[in-house]
């Protein structure tokens, strides 16, 4: 029996502020989609950054001597499939219970702060303004049909689990397989962003961000 056998998926509903957050990114028309992937990247150093502090007091860690990187991947999919995007990045992960409340309870007050910030002035473009409220990692479905996170914290008797939502009302998480330390996104495109499933795209965003 695998662990994704022993463990129940199990639903949750996002409250009524990320809800409401979810309904303006998922049905977006804002010129700036890009910087979902500015964002995911950020949240991914970040993991390096906090895996990195952490082994300086502690090398009792899964895959200690583990490469810190990001890598980027379009995978090869059939024509009449929908296109995807997988970033990964072996920084300090999360356990089933962080999956949940980093990418479900927590973003509450963010989700909050952001929604009045938009609402207090009509001109400000919510893709300018997201990542300042912790919630930056929403902004992927603006493009994404569903998101599948999977992650396996750097604690040792940690087992991987994954996290997956289509961006409407609710998530649902899982035990998953994942046998390295990190997180993965793996993100299926909507039909009119699948520009974004291209090398020189994801290349091209990558330096407008980072110039």
């Amino acid at each position: 029996m695998t662990t994704a056998e022993q463990t129940p998926t199990t639903d949750y509903r996002f409250k009524a502020e990320v809800k409401q957050l979810l309904q303006i990114l998922v049905h977006s028309l804002y010129k700036e989609q890009d910087i979902f992937l500015r964002e995911l990247i950020s949240n991914a150093s970040d993991a390096m950054t906090r895996l990195h502090f952490e082994m300086l007091t502690n090398r009792d860690v899964l895959d200690p001597d583990a490469e810190l990187a990001i890598h980027i991947e379009v995978p090869e999919v059939a024509d009449d499939e929908p296109k995807k995007i997988i970033i990964k990045d072996s920084g300090i992960g999360m356990t089933r219970e962080e999956l949940i409340t980093n990418l479900g309870t927590i973003a509450q007050s963010g989700a909050r702060e952001f929604l009045e910030k938009v609402s207090e002035n009509k001109d400000v473009d919510p893709s300018d303004v997201i990542g300042q409220f912790g919630v930056g990692f929403y902004s992927v479905f603006m493009v994404a049909d569903e998101v599948r996170v999977v992650s396996r914290s750097y604690k040792k008797r940690a087992k991987a689990a994954a996290w997956i939502s289509d961006g409407s009302e609710s998530f649902h998480v899982e035990a998953a397989d994942k046998a390295d330390r990190g997180t993965e996104l793996h993100i299926t495109l909507k039909k009119d962003a699948e520009e974004f499933a291209t090398e020189w795209k994801l290349r091209q965003i990558i330096k407008k961000h980072s110039d």
